[in-house]
């Protein structure tokens, strides 16, 4: 029996079905693609600090995969007991995109070239998947990733009414890749982007490129977590296989 096989069981017998045949993986962004997620955090205590509301650096870890018009609002109600428009909290991310942007640059994550190749040579289609609306970072895609991820084959924040936890961003991907939800697998680092993968449909995958603990991804909903963005490149065409045979 393959390391994968009983978690891979579950998941079929979760679904109701008795194979899977993986076309397509929905791939998030920051803390995934890029080790930016220490950069997001500072550019949005930055911003709070000097409006002189309470935060915590490491709370933002956690809010990943929100949309930004959605952290500002959490915050606002929070701190202040205030409903900010959607038009009012994309003005206020405007300073959020500001700070990031005064920040070093930052890095392509070790591992993701050689994820994103295997995933290719196992003819598995690449789609992006994130809450982010970050132009500056997004645009990098098609150099540092040169041909791994077609133009059309991307959503955004701007793609969707509801961010990560809900299942709307992942279901969208699904049907930008035009397969069910049980032939894409999701690839995550953060707690609601899981949940959103995982109330999608889809197999999710988690990688612990940050400070978030292992269990807390587990807890979230994800079928795999690896320690790694190097050990999950490493063993993705085995995954992939496993996920392509077993059965019930």
């Amino acid at each position: 029996m393959g390391k994968y096989d009983e978690t891979i069981r579950q998941y079929l017998a979760q679904r109701g079905v008795d194979r899977l045949n993986i076309k397509a993986a929905l791939i998030d962004m920051d803390g995934v693609l890029y080790d930016s997620m220490r950069n997001h955090t500072i550019a949005w205590k930055m911003m709070f600090d000097n409006l002189g509301l309470n935060t915590d650096r490491d709370e933002f870890y956690l809010y990943e995969g929100m949309t930004g018009r959605a952290t500002i609002q959490l915050i606002y109600k929070r701190e202040l007991g205030i409903d900010l428009s959607d038009e009012e909290a994309q003005e206020m991310y405007k300073i959020k995109t500001a700070n990031f942007r005064s920040l070093p640059r930052v890095e392509a994550m070790p591992g993701a070239y050689d994820m994103l190749t295997a995933l290719r040579d196992k003819g598995v289609e690449r789609v992006l998947v994130t809450g982010s609306g970050q132009a500056d970072v997004i645009n990098r895609i098609d150099q540092e990733y040169a041909g791994l991820f077609a133009a059309d084959r991307r959503i955004t924040a701007a793609d969707v009414k509801h961010g990560k936890p809900n299942p709307e961003p992942y279901i969208k991907g699904q049907q930008l890749a035009g397969v069910a939800p049980e032939q894409a697998i999701v690839i995550e680092n953060a707690p609601l982007g899981v949940q959103a993968g995982n109330a999608s449909g889809s197999f999710t995958i988690a990688i612990t490129t940050g400070p978030i603990p292992r269990q807390r991804l587990v807890d979230s909903g994800a079928h795999a977590v690896f320690e790694s963005m190097p050990q999950f490149a490493a063993e993705l065409p085995e995954l992939i296989d496993a996920l392509n045979t077993t059965t019930i």
